[in-house]
């Protein structure tokens, strides 16, 4: 099985990039409405509907969501991947949902997706709202998950490029969690059902992205939905799309998700998941947050007559403006950076820092300088004047 091959097929090229809205799934969605399998099942703060989408008979009932912070959408292009080569691939689609019956929610925050914030129109996290349920977008969510009484749930998200996988230098380009259940982080049988579905995942995304799969933080809080849904007594598994290098658009990390979708429910079908791979799951490297977009080393700085060698880390800023995501880079750190990396690292050898505002680099303030005369580094990138 060419998973390459099978990726490029069933891609919906409709969705593209991080700005992913209601106005371009709704018209994915109902080109994948062959059998009446839509419904608006609620809407949100500022009226928009909340879509969600029924396929399959099988006995196993999966329940998926994504985009309930509305800046997180690679993993809403990977379910609609997904979707449509269930729809639409006559071998293993027809395999999956003969065994099988998928419900997502493929935008649970609309107003924030077009906000492009990770909180809804009322400035709530909708990942803090699991317990209280003050917001529309939260009822939605809980009322589908009483009446479909899933056999496992995905919680879909997206991650900040910040994460790596242990102290490896490597990204975490895709992180997977078990969710907690309880203040001692215990594991019951419900829990380790999680587990074993995520290392078959993991194993599987090996084989692309070696040592680039990360283990997310599993500190208990009863208010995050990943975790009620676990102490409700159902297998969670929490799935975070990271940064794959020179990937900002998030279109390399998108094939990684729907891979681990697909083989992990083809895992299902082919082998019956009995007993524990506890031990393998903490072999997962956990998340730290290591990384910086940008870091120049060893930049001298005349400070008051006085040569200082320093470095300095850029990390981007993701604005939305004209209805495109611009990515803005400022400085955030200045100094030792020690057990920190950045996806684009530059030594410049003691060559002296300029700038328009004096010469002296500030934090937060935008990337653009020089080194010496002949290297500008405009919006953090390095360029040959």
């Amino acid at each position: 099985m060419d998973l390459e091959v099978i990726f490029n097929k069933y891609k919906v090229d409709a969705l593209y990039g991080r700005y992913i809205t209601l106005a371009e799934i709704e018209p994915v969605l109902q080109q994948l409405n062959t059998n009446n399998q839509l419904d608006i099942v609620g809407y949100s703060v500022l009226n928009k509907p909340i879509y969600s989408y029924k396929i399959g008979e099988g006995k196993i009932k999966i329940f998926l969501w994504s985009q309930m912070h509305g800046n997180e959408s690679t993993t809403t292009k990977a379910l609609f991947d997904f979707l449509n080569l269930l729809q639409n691939d006559s071998d293993i689609g027809t395999d999956l949902l003969r065994n099988f019956t998928f419900y997502c929610l493929p935008m649970v925050n609309p107003d924030g997706a077009q906000l492009y914030t990770r909180e809804n129109a009322n400035l709530v996290d909708l990942n803090r709202d699991a317990q209280n349920l003050t917001q529309p977008e939260s009822k939605v969510l809980r009322a589908c998950f009483n009446e479909f009484k899933p056999d496992y749930c995905y919680n879909l998200h997206d991650q900040r490029t910040i994460f790596g996988v242990g102290s490896t230098g490597k990204p975490a380009t895709v992180s997977f969690l078990a969710p907690s259940f309880n203040e001692e982080r215990e594991i019951n049988d419900v829990r380790t059902k999680a587990i074993n579905v995520i290392v078959d995942m993991n194993d599987a995304l090996q084989r692309f992205i070696p040592k680039q799969v990360g283990r997310f933080d599993d500190s208990f809080n009863i208010n995050c939905i990943g975790d009620t849904m676990q102490a409700l007594n159902v297998p969670t598994i929490l799935i975070e799309a990271g940064h794959f290098p020179l990937d900002y658009d998030r279109e390399q990390t998108r094939k990684y998700i729907f891979i681990a979708l697909l083989l992990g429910f083809k895992q299902f079908t082919e082998n019956v998941i009995v007993g524990n791979k506890i031990e393998d799951y903490l072999n997962i490297s956990q998340n730290k947050p290591v990384f910086y977009d940008f870091v120049y080393k060893n930049i001298q700085i005349n400070y008051d007559s006085n040569k200082i060698i320093t470095n300095i880390a850029i990390q981007f800023k993701e604005e939305l403006f004209d209805n495109k995501i611009h990515f803005n880079a400022f400085i955030v750190k200045i100094g030792e950076l020690k057990d920190y990396f950045g996806h684009f690292e530059y030594d410049a050898h003691g060559a002296i820092y300029s700038d328009k505002n004096g010469n002296i680099p500030q934090l937060n303030q935008k990337a653009d300088f020089y080194l010496n005369e002949n290297l500008e580094i405009v919006n953090g990138v390095l360029k040959i004047k």
